[in-house]
């Protein structure tokens, strides 16, 4: 009788739940999800979460294979050399492999007041947070949303649908990804919702107060409610264990997503930098990170030699409310192509993704290891080959 191997998957998101799931196809394996709550959070929905048109959760039996044992709780350290996972309740989960899939929620904001008066929603309790504040206020109330990536816009337009007076700060070009040409449909549909849209330079936010929010121009808008989506973090887990990170915190890992510091670890998700250059932060990188990263220990627990990560994207969806949307076309190393659907068409393409990502999680947990679907992009070999020859240049300077 073989003997049974343990794998520990820390984070029970996009890419923890599907590498969870992929590792089930070996029956000689007892899985352990460690996550800190007991329902899955879909946080692609977590704007509408804020705008009451969703309660962004799913329940863990409806996409984790029923072999996975779940464990409510929050990994505190990893003791490498021990093999071993201490947790918040103050128990431990020994491992033979672990999946480093931790995520990513808000960054800590560094401008003056913002982390005071300013709601991040990253995260589902953030969301759930600002729900009854916003519910509070007067619909005229005017709300300030920070940062003008696809979850600002997403927010703004979510709010402004339902009548709120809403302000976009950019602190820079609105949907930096996008293409100009989506850029303009996502401005054409803001300025119909509504939205008063602030970009470029002059559009840093330099302070946060109680009721106002300050710009590097030199002007202050009136703010009843600030909202905060510039920019996502990651927790320090690794760090505080003594794994080489990069310099956001993510694992170092190399091109099979293994830890440069214990062949025992992988990392996947938007917690994972393989060879110092990770993927973009999305949950379109997460659902093909982590099959691979549970590849890598099937591989390892096999005897054979893992294969390298291959992640390709295909566009970037913005809801911009209920009815109107942006699909994005991208390459497959991630750069705005010229095309782009857009209004009800491109609302229809978002809602089908987002309903579609459940259901590729549910599919894993019952057939584990049938699809390899994810795209490739060939450019990042390229890429790798050049960051090399970079860095034998300078060492050989240094020499």
């Amino acid at each position: 009788m073989s003997e049974n191997i343990d794998v520990v998957v820390i984070g029970g998101g996009y890419a923890g739940v599907m590498a969870a799931n992929r590792l089930t196809q070996r029956t000689d394996i007892t899985v352990t999800l460690i996550n800190p709550r007991p329902t899955f959070v879909d946080r692609i929905r977590l704007h509408q979460l804020v705008g009451g048109t969703a309660d962004a959760v799913v329940d863990y039996r409806k996409v984790l294979a029923e072999r996975v044992r779940l464990v409510v709780d929050s990994a505190t350290r990893i003791d490498a050399a021990g093999c071993v996972v201490t947790l918040a309740s103050g128990g431990t989960v020994g491992y033979d492999h672990l999946v480093y899939a931790v995520g990513s929620g808000s960054a800590a904001p560094s401008v003056p007041g913002a982390a005071e008066f300013a709601y991040p929603i990253a995260g589902l309790e953030e969301a759930q947070r600002l729900r009854p504040v916003l519910d509070a206020e007067a619909v005229t109330a005017p709300v300030t949303v920070v940062g003008g990536g696809p979850t600002g816009i997403e927010t703004a337009a979510e709010l402004a649908e339902q009548g709120r007076t809403v302000t976009l700060v950019c602190g820079g070009p609105l949907g930096p990804s996008l293409h100009p040409r989506g850029r303009r449909s996502v401005a054409k549909r803001l300025t119909a919702l509504g939205v008063t849209v602030l970009d470029g330079p002059d559009t840093k936010v330099t302070a946060v107060t109680r009721d106002a929010v300050r710009l590097a121009g030199g002007r202050e808008l009136p703010s009843a409610v600030t909202i905060w989506t510039a920019g996502f973090g990651v927790p320090d887990l690794a760090a505080r264990s003594g794994l080489r990170t990069d310099a956001l915190g993510r694992l170092l890992t190399d091109e099979t997503l293994t830890s440069v510091d214990d062949t025992r670890i992988v990392a996947a998700g938007d917690s994972a930098a393989p060879s110092d250059l990770p993927f973009r932060m999305s949950c379109q990188a997460a659902v093909q990170l982590g099959p691979q990263a549970a590849e890598t220990v099937l591989n390892r627990i096999a005897g054979e030699q893992p294969a390298s990560v291959e992640v390709g994207f295909v566009g970037t969806c913005i809801s911009l409310g209920r009815r109107a949307g942006v699909f994005q076309l991208m390459t497959k190393d991630d750069t705005a192509r010229k095309y782009y659907l857009g209004g009800r068409s491109g609302a229809k393409v978002k809602e089908l993704i987002c309903k579609g990502i459940p259901w590729q999680l549910t599919y894993e947990a019952r057939k584990p290891g049938t699809r390899t679907w994810w795209t490739k992009d060939a450019k990042r070999r390229q890429l790798l080959q050049s960051e090399l020859g970079q860095k034998r240049t300078t060492a050989e300077r240094a020499a």
